[in-house]
């Protein structure tokens, strides 16, 4: 998809009409038309990133730091229980729209939102193994 195209493109920069929570030079922060629960707000660059690999930190560190003020808001305003923040990347881990976002949902005992998964058991060698694999990469 070309950044032409892009939906996310269009509502960060204006050319669509949203729900705006917050905006600056860098990102808007929007209310989710399809809401996994009330007050889920999806913080979008103005840059078109397809997905977290292509980000920089400088931009990552922004889109984080206006996602606690989100969650910090959404506490004052809702009252949730708890929180979620969920950033897919790839289709097999969710992500629909290849537009680098991240969502910030608020949790209320007994909502319908599932974000579980079954935990696997890796041995204390694998573990090591990989942190030291990972470490080299960082």
């Amino acid at each position: 998809m070309s950044k032409d195209d892009c939906i996310f493109c269009k509502i960060a920069n204006g050319e669509i009409p949203s729900a705006t929570v917050y905006e600056d030079s860098i990102c808007r922060v929007i209310l989710d038309v399809n809401p996994a629960n009330k007050g889920h707000a999806l913080v979008i660059p103005k840059e078109h990133y397809d997905n977290i690999y292509s980000m920089d930190a400088d931009t990552a560190s922004k889109i984080f730091t206006i996602a606690t003020e989100v969650a910090k808001a959404q506490k004052a305003e809702l009252n949730p229980d708890g929180l979620n923040i969920v950033q897919n990347n790839g289709e097999v881990a969710g992500q629909t729209v290849f537009h680098f976002h991240m969502h910030v949902i608020p949790r209320y005992k007994g909502d319908n939102v599932n974000i579980k998964w079954l935990p696997e058991k890796p041995d204390s060698d694998e573990l090591d193994a990989l942190s030291k694999a990972l470490r080299k990469r960082i």
